[in-house]
This record gives structure tokens, sequence and C-alpha cells, in this order.
């Protein structure tokens, strides 16, 4: 989904206020035509970009815009995840929203369907929608039109201590030939020890931080055919659905028994974030912690200099419907259908976009690009860091399953969040869970679709 909240978190704090203010005052100027008595265009370009090559990136690339474009000049507008969907809101019914709007597909929904953004489908070259991909495409494609550039993406990965998969003797995963989530279950029992002789366990095989656990437990699923969500028809028109029969629930079982039957991850780690599992790997606490891909910069900042450690793709299920497939949210770039100047704001994000300006981008955030030939980049394609495994996996990721469904924000705050956690606290069992899940949350979903 969008980039991990619990990284930025003091990024975002710090930035909050700036962020409320250039949405709602230096950007109160966006309303008008942006032009100049010289007849040239300004246009507002709100950018999430927060990691310091990340900002720079797209800095420079703004200023090669500039320089190449008199007749069109882009103002770059630093903006913060945490707060982004409110303050844009505001912004969009104020009539003040930037032209260009970096944001994420899981937050396109509402803002598509509320006729805030513009359709792109015209507006876009045809090599652009030649290069990424259809999945990615079906990620901000909804209700008929096109409201968004997916760009950059991020899978989930296993983050793996190097030495002790070795002293385990289990055999090393690759994208290729993956671990079966048997074979995952199996490693981690391995992987779990009492290392000191004291009759309790010290190492865990792994740690599942599930601090917010929806979108691992959904985005998983489709390794195992699942996905939750899908599209009914009845007599008022189709309409979304939650489901969770045994293919979408297979991921959150084997969760729910290392936990609570196998002891090979600690119960600990279940309210924790992912940074808030790296002290404990680092220690050689959990001998792996899945990540989003992204973490390698935190990891490298982070590590002890003599902590040797490796990226792997998370276990594979059974069958054509799954293997390696995981849901995920992109990055997006869109233009607000308020902007009086739309091809330009367009023909920007195609510049943007250019698959050496979007494998740019992807390293200074650590992702992955979603463009074809940006994924061959060279810089993207080494061992070092895990890139090349990473790119291995690109080809197997899937739009997450919530995307385009109206209320899900409200299910996954009120309904899911508590749901999984009471799940995989033991305090319920998965009848309880599915009951949640399925019952209560077309309740909240049947109100958005009236």
């Amino acid at each position: 989904m969008r980039r991990t909240r619990h990284i930025r978190r003091a990024a975002a704090r710090a930035g909050a206020a700036a962020l409320s203010l250039a949405l709602l005052a230096g950007l109160a100027g966006c309303s008008g035509d942006g032009g100049s008595d010289d007849g040239t265009v300004t246009l507002d370009y709100l950018s999430l970009a927060w990691q310091e090559e990340s900002v720079a990136a797209n800095k420079r690339l703004v200023e090669e815009w500039n320089e190449e474009h008199p007749e069109v000049q882009v103002r770059y507008v630093q903006g913060i995840w945490d707060t982004v969907h409110d303050q844009l809101l505001t912004s969009f019914e104020g009539g003040e929203a930037p032209d260009i709007i970096h944001d994420a597909a899981d937050d396109l929904t509402d803002f598509a369907y509320g006729g805030y953004l513009a359709d792109l489908t015209d507006l876009l070259p045809d090599s652009l929608r030649a290069d990424i991909p259809a999945q990615s495409w079906q990620t901000t494609t909804m209700n008929g039109g096109i409201y968004g550039v997916p760009f950059l993406q991020e899978p989930r990965m296993m983050f793996a201590n190097t030495a002790l998969l070795e002293e385990s003797g289990v055999r090393v995963p690759t994208a290729a030939d993956p671990w079966s989530w048997q074979e995952f279950e199996d490693a981690a029992k391995e992987l779990t020890a009492d290392t000191d002789g004291d009759g309790s366990t010290d190492r865990y095989g792994v740690a599942w931080g599930m601090k917010e656990p929806v979108s691992q437990s959904v985005n998983l699923s489709l390794s195992t055919g699942g996905g939750l969500f899908s599209r009914e028809q009845t007599d008022d028109g189709p309409k979304n659905r939650v489901g969770y029969g045994p293919e979408d629930s297979a991921v959150a079982e084997t969760i729910d028994r290392q936990v609570n039957e196998d002891r090979t991850a600690p119960r600990s780690s279940l309210g924790m974030s992912g940074s808030d599992t790296l002290p404990g790997f680092f220690a050689g606490r959990y001998a792996m912690v899945p990540l989003n891909f992204s973490y390698r910069q935190l990891v490298t900042q982070q590590a002890p200099d003599d902590f040797g450690w490796s990226v792997l793709p998370m276990p594979a299920g059974d069958g054509p419907a799954g293997g390696l497939a995981q849901g995920v949210s992109p990055q997006t770039l869109s233009v607000a259908e308020d902007s009086d100047h739309r091809q330009a704001a367009a023909d920007f994000i195609a510049f943007m976009t250019r698959p050496e300006h979007m494998a740019e981008l992807a390293a200074g955030d650590w992702m992955l690009p979603t463009g074809a030939q940006a994924l061959k980049d060279p810089a993207l394609n080494t061992e070092k860091y895990g890139w090349r495994t990473g790119v291995e996996v690109a080809r197997s990721l899937r739009p997450a399953p919530v995307l385009g469904v109206r209320g899900y924000r409200e299910w996954s705050d009120k309904i899911a969040t508590p749901a999984f956690q009471r799940y995989f606290n033991g305090d319920t069992d998965l009848d309880e869970l599915r009951e949640s899940l399925v019952e209560d949350g077309n309740l909240v979903l049947d109100r958005y679709q009236r």
C-alpha cells in the first residue's frame, strides 16, 4: 500500500504544519488560470517525496522541465503523506487544489468518484500507456476513466539474518524457487531456538509487525488465491462485497499458528510497526521480519556494521491463481479536474515518468518503478541491497484488492483492524474473524453503494 506510515511518522509530524500552510495558503492562487501577463503558465506540483534522495530527484526533474519549457513553469510544493487526504479534500472543495498531485492508488477512489480528478485517458502519450503494464493501470482505473499514473510500487519482502539462515541449514529461497507457505513455517521452526539453555525461547524464526494488520492480511492473500473483495451483480447494479473463504484466510491462519501454536513468532511483535521490529532483528532476536521493500534504506542506515542481511521473496501459494502474487497500491501522479491546464499538467507527468526518470525516482525512494523499461535500468538490477530480487518479484505484483472499493477506509479502521488484532492475539477464532469481516463489513460497504 502507500508508503508505510510508521516509517515516515517523525518526518510527517515535523512537516504537518508546512503542508497545511502550503495547501491552504501557498496554493491559494491555484484556482485562477495559472497564467501571467507574458503568457507563461504556472503549474503547482504537490510532491509527497520525503527521503532526501527522492526530494532531490524530484526537484532536479522540475528544474530540468522548467529549463526545457519556458512557457509552462512548474512550482514544486512539498507535502507529507500522513495528512494529505484531508488536506487535499479541503483544497478540492475550496477550489484551490494543486494542478499535479502526488498520492497513492488507495487514496484516489473517493476523489475520482467525487469528480475531483481529471480523466487522463486521452491526455497521456501512447508510449507511456504501453510501457506500464495493464495490471498497474488497473490500480488507477475506475468508473470508466484513468485517474492517475501509477509510477512507483513496493512489494512485501522477507528480510533475513544471513548468518542465522546459513547456520540453520534451511534452503534459501529465490524468486525463481520460493518457499511455499509450509516451507516457510518449517524454516521458522528451524530458526527458533533457546540459545542460552534457560528453557525459554530467545530467538524467534519470524516477527510479524502487525500494528496495521489489514493491508498485509489482504494483499498477501493473493498468493493463496484469495482477495476478499469481489463485484457482484445485483438488482441495483454491481456492488463490492466482502468474502472470507479458505483462500482468503490461509495467510492469516499461518500467522495465527506461528504466534499461538508453534511459538515461532512472538506475540509481543503483533503491536509493533515494521520499524519497531528492527532492533530485535539486528540483535538476533528475530531471524526474519516481513517488511516493505523500501525498509532496505532504514536497514542500511541502522544495522550494525557487521550485521549481514538478505532480502528474500515472500512465500508462494500453490496453483496458478497464487504463487508470488501480492497486492500493491502504487504511488500515483494525477491532475486536478479544476486545473485550467490539464494537458500541460499531463505532459509534465509524462515527463516525470519517462523510463530514465522513473528509474531515478524509484532509486531515490528505494522502491520499484512500474514501467517495463525502467525496471531494466542497470542500477536497479544489482544484487546489492536485494534490488534484483525485488525486480524479479515485480512481475507478480497485482492491484491491491481494496482498490476502487468505496467504504474500504471505514471497513479497515472500524471492522477489519480490530478483528484481525483480536484474532492474532488469540482472543477470537477463525469463525468469529470471518463473521466480523464479512457480515459487519458488508453492512459498511452497503452504505457507500446506495
